[in-house]
């Protein structure tokens, strides 16, 4: 079955459980009226079905591959590529005066997941494009905004992020990358960079890195990295790629998945570039890109999860294998009850997870357009969240895929397997998992909770609301938020952060769980109580809301019970 854009829940998640409509209210994004978005999203979806979901399999077959120092890529991902580029979906968010359409980060969400959807390895290249356009956006000079925002809008360029070397992983601050004056504005870059997404291709005039390296001054950690702008050609005088500048591709890592996506092994011997930002404040502009990526990413996890959904139904309600348990069923493996069971829990968390991500968008847009503090906090807690929960529920996903296809979800001609292997690592790059828990746990805390407790309020605010209609599914909504909430002042009362840290991941976890069931309990209400989605919203709230609870008992374990156990405890 092909890909179908699912454009329609998008629509109804932007009217009626995000608000999209009080995004359009400001005027900063008063252009993305429901015409225009729902133009946007039918032209992109077209793009997705047709252009680009065709490129899935033969990028997986046909990986890239480096060629007398030359990237070569897939079969067919030029003309997908010049698809997405000359439709504008690499800039639908950047700003209208260096070309881009300027509209909501919630709509280039929309779009940028169902392009992950389609075909994920090729999605990655404008992706990685879009947060640095905001990066440059936000922190380079006139003059380098002026030179290459225009064409990295455009698509004629893209971008990459370079931060990890061989023994500078999480550790960002063990970086050895070096970066010296050349007198006359410029700096030369020298070091090597790994796992560099999209570091080369055949496809754009150019490719712009965006590197951290310290200069000669610059102190130990992460306080004395400086970021520069290290393009592939040097621009001449008018601005088009000149002399090819001191930089290579040694290898091309050779990976578990996302074969059609080239990551680079990249040798900077004294490359040419320039300073973004200020002198040894390089980390707080990579993190304006790393949080763009960030929720990029968990968008990455839920559009593979809706392609590996769309598969794996399409094949149980052709599979005959058994008697049917239902009278009048379709006498296919669709009316077992496990398999039942499979596809209602991989759609049901599909939407708490694509619901998290637009919240997390909207709130960013919000924040944008009104400078309004309370909204930064709201998206800067949300994008952990987001990124976490949503790469997690697609590999979930992909993997209860697998087991709907049965013994052919391991034969590869099927592509079920495809989707597993290329989301896995969306839990690793951008900031692994664990990371993003410790982040919430700890620094998205540093206020008090008052983001944390403000979530909370408007969770319980509206299930006190929808008890009228539908107590009980209110009730349960309502109860899982007071739990939460105890488990967040817990999180608060703990000094020593290692206590908090190793009840991370089930915290985070447990706050996308009531999140989930906010919005399918919203979306339930708008639906009017008695449809799909509220017969869906009765399947997250009765058999995967319950599972907060496990969580929260393990995130307020602290972490005594782990050090317990020595290492040759785990040897033995």
């Amino acid at each position: 079955m092909p890909y179908r854009a699912p454009v329609e829940d998008y629509q109804f998640l932007f009217d009626h459980v995000v608000d999209l409509e009080k995004v359009a209210a400001t005027d900063r994004f008063a252009e993305a009226t429901p015409d225009m978005t729902a133009a946007i999203l039918s032209e992109a979806g077209r793009m997705c079905q047709d252009v680009l979901y065709p490129l899935q399999r033969p990028g997986d077959l046909h990986p890239a591959r480096l060629e007398n120092g030359v990237v070569r890529t897939s079969p067919g991902y030029s003309d997908g590529y010049r698809a997405i580029a000359q439709g504008g979906w690499v800039s639908i968010s950047a700003s209208p005066e260096h070309g881009g359409m300027g509209l909501p980060m919630v709509v280039t969400t929309a779009v940028n997941e169902m392009m992950s959807s389609a075909c994920l390895s090729l999605q990655l290249n404008p992706l990685m494009t879009q947060g640095q356009i905001e990066a440059l956006e936000h922190h380079a000079s006139d003059a380098l905004k002026e030179i290459y925002l225009p064409k990295l809008v455009s698509g004629d360029w893209s971008g990459t992020m370079n931060l990890t070397e061989p023994q500078a992983g999480s550790d960002v601050g063990a970086l050895r990358s070096r970066a010296e004056d050349n007198g006359d504005g410029s700096h030369a870059i020298t070091g090597q960079k790994i796992y560099i997404s999209w570091g080369d291709n055949d496809f754009t005039e150019n490719v712009c890195h965006l590197v951290l390296a310290r200069l000669p001054d610059g102190g130990p950690g992460t306080k004395g990295i400086s970021l520069f702008l290290v393009p592939k050609f040097i621009p001449d005088e008018n601005g088009a790629p000149g002399r090819a500048n001191s930089l290579k591709v040694v290898s091309l890592e050779h990976k578990m998945g996302l074969h059609g996506s080239p990551t680079a092994v990249m040798q900077f011997d004294g490359a040419t570039g320039w300073l973004v930002g200020k002198p040894h404040d390089g980390m707080r502009a990579m993190f304006t890109m790393m949080n763009n990526a960030r929720l990029g990413v968990g968008g990455q996890g839920i559009g593979v999860a809706e392609g590996a959904y769309q598969h794996a139904l399409a094949y149980a309600m052709e599979r005959k294998q058994g008697r049917t348990p239902v009278e009048g069923g379709s006498g296919t493996i669709v009316d077992h009850a496990d398999v039942r069971r499979m596809l209602a829990t991989m759609k049901a968390d599909i939407f708490a997870a694509r619901s998290i991500a637009l919240a997390c968008a909207t709130a960013i847009d919000m924040q944008s357009a009104t400078g309004d503090a309370a909204w930064a906090a709201r998206a800067a807690f949300l994008t952990p969240i987001a990124k976490a929960f949503g790469t997690e529920t697609g590999m979930a996903v992909s993997e209860m895929g697998v087991q709907v296809h049965g013994g052919m979800g391991f034969i590869e001609e099927t592509g079920a397997a495809q989707y597993y292997r290329d989301v896995r690592v969306t839990a690793i790059y951008e900031g692994t998992n664990g990371i993003q828990a410790m982040d919430l746990a700890a620094r998205k805390l540093m206020d008090g909770g008052e983001a944390a407790f403000a979530l909370l309020d408007e969770i319980e605010a509206f299930a006190e609301t929808a008890r009228g209609q539908m107590p009980d599914l209110a009730e349960p909504v309502w109860q899982a938020s007071e739990t939460l909430r105890e488990a967040t002042e817990w999180m608060l009362e703990q000094s020593d952060l290692n206590q908090r840290f190793a009840g991370a991941a089930p915290f985070l976890r447990a706050f996308a769980r009531v999140l989930g069931g906010h919005f399918h309990l919203k979306a339930a209400l708008a639906e009017g109580g008695n449809g799909a989605r509220a017969r869906m919203a009765r399947f997250y709230i009765t058999r995967l809301l319950p599972e907060h609870a496990g969580l929260l008992a393990h995130a307020t374990c602290g972490a005594d019970d782990l050090y317990v156990l020595t290492t040759e405890d785990l040897g033995a």
